[in-house]
């Protein structure tokens, strides 16, 4: 399923654009080596989020392609599950393969996303800026889409 969006700025915690003190180096790079001793390689990609407004649609996960359950991984918040979904990223005529990254809502505490925001996990893509529009193409059987 192919849905447009727009970017729009996050909270740069992922990142650690944003300075927190208890995520000196971005929320991901603490996450990582727990996704990676559970399958999941995230080092190729650039280790923050591309926040994609996609409104008036929101989400409901499907089946996706990772999951990891009551991950530990601060000493700060409570242990969060994450889920991992195929995306494809169009712009300026180049696709671009990635993830969406989603802590669960039921177990993340801290910096929630609108459930119209999805976060995308890629490679470093040069060029893209806040307000741009882009599309992207998503598994249905991951992510259902629906306007409230």
């Amino acid at each position: 399923m192919k849905v447009n969006g727009k970017i729009s700025k996050g909270h740069g915690i992922a990142s650690g654009k944003t300075q927190d003190i208890r995520y000196p180096k971005g929320t991901l790079s603490e996450q990582l080596p727990y996704f990676k001793e559970g399958g999941l390689d995230l080092s190729s990609y650039y280790l923050g989020t591309i926040n994609l407004d996609i409104s008036p649609y929101q989400y409901k996960i499907g089946e996706p392609k990772f999951f990891f359950e009551a991950i530990p991984w601060s000493e700060h918040i409570p242990p969060e599950n994450f889920y991992f979904l195929d995306v494809t990223l169009f712009f300026r005529k180049e696709a671009y393969t990635g993830l969406i990254y989603m802590p669960d809502p039921d177990t993340k505490i801290d910096h929630i996303q609108e459930n119209s925001v999805l976060e995308l996990i890629m490679p470093r893509i040069s060029g893209l800026s806040y307000g741009m529009q882009v599309y992207i193409d998503i598994s249905d059987k991951q992510l259902q889409l629906f306007i409230p």
